[in-house]
């Protein structure tokens, strides 16, 4: 079940990177969350199903734990016992200079509710809207709706340059 776990983490990681850039402004916190991302994955691996794609459900870890802490308030880790024999994963590998050319958009996207923040992310992740309704656990008809009204909330704040 480790090594499972590392396969998919590794082919998926990035998964949580743009999780963690949407809801945090800095490495430090982008690396807490990251960290909290990743045990809740671990302790909810055995619970995986796969009646989704693995991608899809670890979407779904990512942004709910992410969603938990932005309404927290908190950046920090969470208070638990860390998790025995959970394989050590290195996020070192990712480029956050090249992530911060994008800054005008993230500060836009960073204004946004936390459901849209994760609507968002995923329609720049090319995901569907059935997709994106799967992962957030709400309607397509809703998701288009939603989205439509994103997009021109995101226009508006760049137009006036955040």
């Amino acid at each position: 079940m480790k090594e499972e776990f590392l396969r998919n983490m590794a082919a998926n990681q990035a998964i949580i990177h743009k999780v963690t850039r949407i809801y945090c402004d800095n490495v430090d916190d982008r690396k807490d969350l990251f960290q909290e991302i990743l045990i809740q994955l671990w302790k909810s691996y055995g619970s995986f199903k796969e009646q989704s794609k693995f991608s899809t459900w670890m979407y779904r870890v990512s942004i709910n734990t992410a969603i938990t802490a932005y309404k927290r308030g908190a950046r920090k880790t969470i208070k638990t016992l860390f998790v025995k024999d959970m394989p050590a994963i290195v996020d070192d590998d990712y480029d956050y200079e090249l992530e911060d050319n994008l800054k005008l958009l993230h500060i836009a996207i960073d204004q946004l509710t936390g459901i849209e923040k994760s609507i968002i992310l995923l329609y720049l992740e090319d995901k569907s809207y059935d997709e994106i309704a799967e992962i957030t656990g709400i309607t397509q008809n809703y998701v288009r709706v939603k989205m439509n009204r994103i997009k021109k909330k995101l226009e508006s704040l760049i137009k006036g340059k955040v």
